[in-house]
């Protein structure tokens, strides 16, 4: 189906509830700059990389290919706050988008590789391409795993050195640059305490609660996808500090909301459109609040044994999904996810909140939870 986002007002952002397709604002046609900015930076890097060895040249034409393909949401967020508080420099403002994408870039490469998967949207991610190069050159397959992980690992090392490095050399003042830094240290150094958690708690013998859920999702997603991006262009706007932590609390709550859907079409979803399996998390054995639910009724004896089993077949996903439904765990998770958009929204309604930002943001806390993709 054609995207249907022409139809719609530029000035909000959001998955379309009926194409499934993601609709850009005007900061996302201004992303035009970012994909600029990216294409010269990896283009640079490949030249340098030409001194040390093809495989080398290979692992950034990986790490550019993995940079692309995404909707570029944390860009368009730095670029929204910015915009709205006044800024009008974005020979600024670009590269600290660029930034919030790069730490995007080095953290989906390295969930990859978290996760052993060798593919990503459909195609093959960095470790799938260094997989087949290792066998291409002769590896056995201990040895192609090996190459698989270190060129990921090096890869969004590589991305994450970059995210640092375009802030550290904004021409502005000590401050401010210290206080851009200070934004994208706390995104990482959170990040990694809640992908930590993800993984720990699959296995756990006793499902969560939905308060520790919620906490994960807060850590592993919310603040580095949303909150810091957006206090990011604030700050570099020069917006009051009350906006700024308006948005903090906007970006924490949404990100969680987003996640929440996120969690529920990773089990409900249509696989054709989200691209996703309906099947890994259960296999995997996340944690989400569908479990958290679960776990608190009469209905976990019966889908425990299956949570967390490496060869969960199709036809028993399918009997936890009946059982998850008969508890309600679906309809508790979306509720939860709209109370979240909802007090996302609440959080915006301030005198120093700029109309514009406020329009463009509640139309994102809409599609968060209505996106079907």
């Amino acid at each position: 189906m054609a995207p249907c986002w022409p139809a719609h007002s530029p000035s909000a952002p959001g998955w379309c509830c009926r194409c499934g397709n993601w609709r850009p604002s005007v900061h996302e046609i201004q992303t035009l700059g970012v994909e600029t900015e990216l294409h010269r930076f990896f283009a640079a890097a490949r030249l340098r990389a030409s001194d040390y060895g093809d495989h080398y040249v290979a692992l950034w034409d990986s790490l550019d290919q993995a940079s692309r393909g995404g909707k570029r949401v944390r860009p368009a967020l730095v670029l929204a706050a910015y915009d709205a508080f006044g800024g009008t420099d974005h020979t600024l403002s670009t590269p600290v988008a660029v930034s919030f994408e790069l730490l995007h870039t080095a953290f989906l490469i390295h969930d990859d590789v978290i996760d052993r998967d060798l593919s990503r949207r459909g195609k093959a991610n960095i470790a799938g391409r260094f997989t087949e190069r290792a066998i291409a050159h002769g590896a056995q397959s201990a040895q192609a795993e090996a190459w698989a992980a270190t060129a990921a690992i090096l890869a969004g090392d590589l991305a994450l050195s970059e995210a640092h490095r375009a802030l550290a050399l904004l021409p502005v003042s000590a401050e401010l640059r210290g206080r851009l830094l200070d934004l994208l240290d706390r995104a990482v150094f959170v990040s990694a305490a809640g992908e930590l958690a993800d993984v720990t708690n699959t296995v756990s013998r006793d499902p969560l609660t939905i308060d520790q859920v919620i906490t994960t999702l807060e850590h592993k997603t919310a603040i580095y996808s949303f909150e810091a991006p957006l206090q990011a262009g604030a700050v570099l706007a020069g917006a009051p500090e009350e906006a700024i932590d308006a948005l903090g609390r906007f970006g924490r709550l949404i990100g969680v909301a987003f996640q929440l859907t996120d969690d529920l079409l990773g089990v409900f979803g249509d696989p054709d459109s989200t691209g996703k399996s309906v099947i890994a998390d259960l296999r995997e054995g996340k944690q989400t609040a569908l479990i958290a639910h679960a776990g608190a009724t009469d209905r976990w004896p019966l889908i425990a044994p299956f949570l967390g089993k490496s060869d969960l077949t199709d036809a028993e996903a399918d009997l936890v999904r009946g059982h998850l439904r008969d508890c309600g765990a679906p309809e508790t998770a979306d509720a939860l996810a709209r109370e979240y958009a909802s007090r996302a929204v609440d959080a915006l309604q301030g005198p120093l909140m700029p109309d514009t930002l406020r329009t463009t943001l509640t139309q994102l806390a809409l599609s968060a939870v209505t996106r079907q993709k």
